[in-house]
């Protein structure tokens, strides 16, 4: 009786591993996910949490300092003019900066991506009229037609994620449409159209996952765009109005007293700026990691480092 020798191989690790030690190899692009994973943890649970702090009034501390830490720990970052601390308004008023942003990028996504499937595999007809929609759109700055808009409109959440989905929709459109002319020449399309396979299923099984990477990239740098407009809607008075708060309506807030008080303007500037950098450093990171082929480049830093 002869034997052989077996060689065992360890298992491929599954999917989401790879992706997590690609991303734990890219320092900045760790670091910038896992400021996102407390700034999106902040908003889920700090309204539950911190509500009831962060509306107290309390006049005996207006203006509190920065860095007393013989106070509780949500007036380290200070307290407003009405006494209100600091640390915790920012904590609650994420909820509605990234609910605003969250949802518009959302609708803008999955709409402007819909459409985008239609004007790139369909005929003449129906991709002219989207498009021109889109160049309607574009036509105006975004900025301008969401201040036109907001102030036709009362203010509320619902209408503002409306308005920055609307501006924010040939993006999308026009990227998933250019992706799609170039992927339906490729021979699996063909191949598929050959076995006749129907159009929806030739668009959403085998066109929209090849896509899909280049549109979710998009989508990350689009988010940071959209917390910086919807800031800036909400600093000039016409986005979400007071009791609600958010970063940008608590930069308008403190700024007749940049002189006395600067730490008012300056944490929630500072969770705005750290927020889109650290979106803008993570799309960097997913624009290589979710194409096949630029993925080698983490994974040969992978082998050099092992």
């Amino acid at each position: 009786m002869t034997s052989t020798d077996s060689k065992t191989t360890p298992d491929a690790p599954p999917a989401y591993i790879s992706v997590l030690r690609m991303l734990w190899r890219d320092k900045f692009a760790f670091t910038a996910a896992i400021f996102l994973l407390v700034v999106i943890f902040g908003a889920i649970f700090g309204p539950m949490l911190l509500e009831d702090v962060a509306t107290k009034q309390n006049l005996r501390g207006r203006n509190a300092p920065i860095f007393d830490f013989s106070r509780p720990w949500v007036y380290w970052l200070g307290a407003d003019a009405l006494g209100r601390p600091l640390l915790a308004r920012i904590i609650v008023a994420s909820q509605n900066t990234i609910m605003v942003a969250a949802g518009a990028v959302f609708c803008s996504l999955t709409i402007g991506t819909c459409l985008g499937l239609i004007a790139g595999y369909t005929s003449r007809l129906p991709s002219q009229i989207i498009m021109r929609l889109a160049d309607i759109i574009m036509s105006f700055p975004s900025l301008l037609l969401a201040v036109l808009v907001l102030y036709m409109l009362p203010p509320s959440v619902f209408n503002l994620v409306i308005v920055l989905a609307i501006t924010r929709l040939p993006v999308y459109l026009r990227t998933a449409r250019a992706e799609v002319l170039e992927v339906r020449e490729r021979m699996f399309v063909q191949a598929a159209i050959v076995m006749g396979a129907s159009g929806s299923r030739i668009v959403f099984r085998h066109i929209l996952p090849v896509i899909l990477p280049t549109v979710l990239t998009i989508a990350t740098l689009d988010f940071a765009l959209v917390v910086l407009v919807e800031s800036s809607l909400s600093f000039l008075g016409i986005g979400i109005q007071p009791p609600e708060i958010t970063w940008g309506l608590m930069v308008s807030q403190g700024r007749p007293y940049l002189t006395s008080a600067w730490w008012l303007s300056f944490w929630p500037g500072l969770a705005i700026v750290l927020t889109t950098l650290s979106l803008n450093l993570l799309s960097n990171w997913m624009r290589t990691a979710l194409d096949p082929v630029q993925r080698w480049r983490l994974e040969m830093r992978r082998k050099k480092n092992g």
